[in-house]
């Protein structure tokens, strides 16, 4: 891989050495670049100095609790996580979206899935700016108190206040505003989301429109902004406002 260009930084933390390692190897031969650490405290320690495109995540190891961390960083910053564990029951998947993880994968798996789920949600979290969108790039939209910007994937308040959102959430965000006042079903979520194992029924999609909810109740009833329809799935109530450069 001399001379090459990164494929991207990849953090890769788990308690088991060989797993760790097995992983690493893989990935550096795919084009990526490698940090490895084996507990929390060295985990800490080299998002700080390496700033991580995007953290693979043992949940259980020595030392320090793997959802916690993820809670810890989802709060600071907007590194995309995909969570790896030997827990796979769908209570620990829930529990792993619920405090942030943009994905989560049970132990064992296979390393071409790892790959294809890490590509995913780094394309999610920063897209090729296309030339359209170059063209484009004052283009938004108003709706309640928020202004969303496509071409940059940027949420903000009429005021100014930035909303920090992972890539499901800000897909999540895009989707309704192009289906104002219509019901988006669990299918439809899951579709927006590139989230094609989920089943309608599971709860990853309700957990993932809850963190988003929270995000915007800082600024706004989220219930009402963002309502249910029981049996259905969800639907934005609100007007959208589609702006150009010349309207601003």
């Amino acid at each position: 891989m001399s001379g090459a260009v990164s494929q991207g930084n990849l953090l890769v933390v788990d308690d088991d050495v060989g797993l760790r390692e097995t992983v690493a190897d893989f990935l550096i031969l795919e084009g990526y670049s490698i940090c490895e650490a084996g507990n929390v405290t060295e985990a800490r320690a080299q998002i700080s100095a390496s700033r991580p495109d995007l953290i693979l995540l043992d949940i259980n190891m020595p030392g320090g609790d793997g959802l916690s961390l993820a809670g810890d960083l989802r709060r600071t910053t907007t590194i995309p996580i995909i969570i790896l564990s030997g827990k796979g029951a769908m209570v620990d998947r829930v529990v792993g979206l619920e405090v942030g993880a943009d994905d989560y994968i049970a132990k064992p798996f296979e390393l071409r899935e790892l790959l294809a789920r890490i590509r995913a949600v780094l394309r999610r979290a920063r897209p090729p700016v296309t030339a359209s969108e170059a063209t484009a790039s004052e283009r938004y939209c108003r709706f309640d108190v928020f202004m969303l910007t496509p071409a940059r994937r940027e949420l903000r308040t009429t005021s100014g206040a930035h909303v920090d959102l992972t890539g499901a959430e800000y897909n999540l965000v895009a989707a309704f505003i192009e289906r104002p006042n219509r019901v988006l079903t669990r299918d439809a979520i899951a579709d927006v989301t590139h989230k094609d194992d989920w089943a309608a029924f599971d709860r990853s999609i309700d957990t993932l429109v809850s963190r988003l909810r929270r995000k915007l109740a800082s600024h706004t009833d989220a219930s009402q902004l963002i309502q249910t329809v029981r049996g259905e799935g969800y639907v934005l109530a609100s007007e959208v406002k589609w702006f150009g450069p010349r309207d601003i």
